[in-house]
């Protein structure tokens, strides 16, 4: 049942990303839109992350399938991208470089805070 719960939730910030960028205009993703306000309700709320937890889990086993039609989506397009092919990898280069970084930076920062926890009372 939390596997359950957690997907209605997820499901739910979708939705309500949804709303937010059909009546806003935005020019941004949906999905991002309600990561981001899930993200902050999780942060203000601090709580819910087990069910949510349980939904991801089986998600994102299957992560490459579902991002597979964005990929195949992109050989649909080869034609008008044909002089920008530059700035593409400029781009794919630099915000894998910038995403692993980030990355990195945050979880040294916590787990870092864990890490050093975990040492002054000597369990490791």
């Amino acid at each position: 049942m939390p596997a359950l719960r957690g997907f209605l939730w997820l499901l739910g910030f979708l939705l309500l990303g949804e709303v937010l960028v059909t009546l806003t205009g935005l020019p941004v993703s949906a999905g991002v839109v309600g990561m981001l306000l899930l993200t902050a309700w999780l942060l203000l709320h601090g709580g819910g992350f087990d069910d949510i937890a349980a939904a991801a889990q089986p998600l994102i086993a299957v992560l490459a399938m579902l991002i597979m039609p964005g990929v195949v989506g992109v050989f649909f397009l080869v034609d008008e991208l044909a002089g920008q092919w530059t700035a593409i990898l400029a781009a794919l280069v630099g915000g894998t470089l910038l995403s692993v970084f980030t990355t990195l930076w945050l979880m040294r920062r916590l787990m870092g805070e864990r890490h050093d926890d975990a040492r002054d009372t000597g369990h490791e």
